[in-house]
């Protein structure tokens, strides 16, 4: 373990000048500003919800953005995690030793709150890039070289980030599942019961053709740090690519497909979500037909005909479940999603409704196709 991670900073998204994200955010999700910088062609914003952080990075410069990468990419996407360490300097040796590339090697910056040392560590998720951030001489509310931003309390949607989720490549799971305990300490997680850390756990489809495989990996216990998913497509006979394949294909190569945000209250949620404008997806109607769905729903406490209004999934067993809600994507390119979660002592992510998603996804871009 070289550069062992001690909790999730934030997010970055990198989008062309004028893009709504940041806006959508707040008016959709209830992200409050944070902090902003505006110098060398960056508009860069910090929005916050609970523990969560995403930085919007607009525009392209001279220079990199602070605590990033310019990542000269084609298309709208997330390209950056931010992690906290102890030492950023002897982390982004450590990680060079190992053979990582640097682009950003060790900078120290400073302003009335104090200090902060960064580096950026190129990962082997496509156009995703890793920060490793010191900023334990830091009282501001951000990061060295931002102004604050006054802003009301949000509405509370979201406390934290719950989970990331990595689109990936056939077969190349097992390699970033190496990387990523050699380098941040990341371990697997099994999703089910037995499970093979090479072979992850396989969702296939109805029709025995194609699926998701997915493999999770949780941090060093006692960190902050959400655990990361990763998903890869299983090879078969379809002629309609999956969600996966389409994110590989908009996004051209690996990225951070989607960000599962905690809510403790996901009714609530999802009912301001769609009030405010915001997209989600919807799960096939089948979903709540299954056999014993609506006997389980029951017995969780909710009922079935406002769940199906919401779009909100819910899986588990043994009185533990959880419930999840999906956004269409926040880019018109397809390339980054999130997700709305709330667990009742559920740990994992919930197979049918994992099954639900690729389901769902699957039918509408055959209804696009047919249209």
């Amino acid at each position: 373990m070289a550069a062992p991670a001690r909790r999730l900073c934030h997010i970055a998204f990198h989008v062309p000048a004028g893009l709504p994200l940041a806006r959508d955010l707040q008016r959709l999700f209830g992200f409050q500003p944070l902090a902003v910088r505006e110098a060398d062609g960056w508009r860069q914003l910090a929005l916050r919800s609970g523990d969560a952080v995403f930085l919007v990075n607009e525009g392209a410069g001279p220079a990199e953005p602070l605590y990033g990468l310019d990542p000269h990419h084609a298309v709208p996407s997330a390209t950056n995690l931010c992690f906290d360490v102890a030492d950023a300097g002897a982390a982004a040796r450590a990680l060079a030793a190992l053979g990582c590339s640097v682009p950003v090697p060790p900078v120290s910056m400073r302003d009335e709150q104090g200090a902060a040392t960064y580096a950026v560590v190129s990962s082997p998720a496509g156009n995703l890039s890793l920060t490793l951030l010191d900023r334990t001489g830091f009282c501001g509310p951000f990061l060295p070289g931002f102004r604050p931003v006054p802003s009301a309390p949000g509405p509370g949607w979201v406390s934290h980030v719950d989970h990331l989720t990595l689109a990936c490549t056939p077969s190349s799971s097992p390699k970033l599942m190496r990387w990523f305990h050699d380098c941040l300490g990341f371990h697997h997680l099994p999703l089910s019961p037995g499970e093979d850390p090479e072979l992850g756990l396989e969702v296939a489809a109805e029709s025995g053709r194609g699926g998701l495989r997915l493999t999770a990996l949780r941090a060093p216990t006692g960190t902050e740090v959400p655990t990361l998913v990763l998903a890869e497509s299983l090879l078969g006979v379809t002629s309609r690519q999956d969600q996966v394949e389409q994110f590989l294909a908009r996004n051209g190569g690996p990225g951070l497909q989607h960000v599962g945000l905690y809510t403790p209250n996901i009714m609530e949620a999802t009912e301001g979500v769609a009030g405010a404008g915001g997209q989600l997806l919807t799960p096939p109607e089948a979903y709540y037909q299954q056999p014993g769905k609506e006997k389980q729903i029951l017995a969780a406490g909710y009922e079935p005909s406002l769940l199906a209004r919401q779009g909100v999934l819910l899986d588990g067993d043994r009185g533990k479940f959880l419930l999840q809600v999906f956004t269409k994507s926040l880019f018109a390119e397809d390339t980054f999603f999130l997700e709305l979660i709330q667990r009742h002592g559920a740990t994992g992510f919930g197979q049918g409704n994992i099954r639900a998603l690729w389901q769902s996804v699957q039918e509408q871009a055959a209804r696009v196709q047919e249209a």
